[in-house]
Parts: C-alpha cells; sequence; structure tokens
C-alpha cells in the first residue's frame, strides 16, 4: 500500500510538471503600477502583501517576492474563476484583467527576496518533527515529504509546486488547514487534499514552523 501511494503521488507530481500550463508573458513594470493602485474598487496588492513583497505574518499574508510568475498568476485567476475561495484576495483582483494578473505576476516574481521576519515558538521537538515531515515524510501514514513535489529545499519546482522555503509559518498552516478540511481545492489532482487530510495539527505546526525556519534563497 505505502509502495503503491508512493508511485501514485509521485505520477501526480510528474504529470503535472510536464502539463504544458505556461501562461503569457507578463510586463514587470505594467505590475509594478498596478500593485500600488490596486484594481479599482479594492485595497493594491501592496497594503497586504508589503512594498517589498514580504507579505505580512502575522496576518497571515503570504510572502509574493520571488515567487514563480505563473504559479501566481494562476492562483489570482483561480481566484477570479472561484476555483479558489478567499473573502479577502477576491473583492481585490476581481476587476483586473488575466494580462494585469500576470503583469502583477511576473513584479513580484522579479522582486527580491526580502530577508525573512517571520518569528516562530515553535521548540527543537517541533522542528524536529517539521524537518522529518518535509525531507522523509512519514510513510507509516502514508505523508509523502514536501521535498518530492516541492523540490530540494522545499524552494519550488516550476509553476506547479511554490516554493515553501521561507514563507510565514502562519500562511502554510493556513493553507494546510484549508487543504485538510475541504476549503482549498483548486489542486487539479488533488495532490495537497490527499496529504493534508492525513497531517495532525500537531504535525501541520511542526511542519509549518520547520519550512518558515528554511532559507528562501538559493544563494
Amino acid at each position: 500500500m505505502k509502495r503503491q501511494f508512493s508511485r501514485l503521488l509521485i505520477a501526480g507530481c510528474t504529470a503535472l510538471l510536464l502539463t504544458p500550463t505556461s501562461q503569457a508573458q507578463g510586463n514587470p513594470e505594467q505590475g509594478a503600477s498596478l500593485v500600488t493602485r490596486g484594481d479599482g474598487s479594492g485595497a493594491p496588492c501592496m497594503a497586504c502583501h508589503g512594498p517589498d513583497g514580504g507579505g505580512n505574518a502575522a496576518a497571515g499574508f503570504p510572502r509574493l517576492a520571488g515567487l514563480d510568475a505563473d504559479y501566481l498568476a494562476k492562483q489570482m485567476q483561480d481566484y477570479n474563476a472561484g476555483r479558489r475561495v478567499n473573502a479577502v484576495m477576491q473583492p481585490n483582483v476581481d476587476n483586473f484583467s488575466d494580462q494585469q494578473l500576470r503583469d502583477i505576476a511576473a513584479y513580484y516574481s522579479e522582486l527580491p527576496i526580502p530577508m525573512s521576519s517571520s518569528s516562530s515558538n515553535a521548540g527543537d521537538k517541533a522542528l524536529a518533527m517539521g524537518q522529518k515531515l518535509a525531507e522523509s515524510g512519514d510513510w507509516d501514514n502514508n505523508i509523502p515529504p514536501c521535498s518530492t513535489c516541492h523540490g530540494p529545499g522545499n524552494r519550488g519546482v516550476g509553476n506547479a509546486f511554490p516554493a515553501l522555503a521561507g514563507q510565514h509559518p502562519s500562511y502554510i498552516k493556513q493553507q494546510l488547514e484549508a487543504w485538510r478540511s475541504g476549503q482549498r481545492t483548486n489542486d487539479p489532482n488533488q495532490l495537497m487534499t490527499a496529504v493534508a487530510e492525513r497531517l495532525s495539527p500537531e504535525q501541520i505546526d511542526a511542519v509549518a514552523a520547520y519550512l518558515g525556519s528554511l532559507s528562501a534563497s538559493t544563494r
């Protein structure tokens, strides 16, 4: 059973990587203007995600700087299409065109990754648990390592699997809980749902803390 699940997971990850999902190219200069003025009805992007794209850990707003442009564009398109639901995001991007969303995504993808300001009260035991889950998984419970799909160091792979290293633990926890409860479902192969529903609350806290403690930079 464990081997079968492992093969299915790897096949699912590979299928997503091989699926041609590349977006049309965005214009980061246009994106820079859009993030400061918003879509005309909601708050500008920088109000929540910060002028440097670093997000806000306390509020649960993710870092966007340095993430893959196609991944970012898809998430915003999913908000507009109702495939991903968030009461804060949807009214703030619903008046942007697809091209404007790609421009915004291109802008954030080219921003330098800011120094992490995240803090965690996780102890050594919790961080060790999180490291094991992220790097080795918990195969006794059919939980694969995060790095299986999110790549070495969990710094992301292409446009299907976002970087988790250095992301705010509060946001990682929030999203794992959303996958686990079925609140978030915009994964075509339901890979995250299958993983998150096997995680305990303690494991979610631990892996979120560990991933947030990693360096987001590849340099």
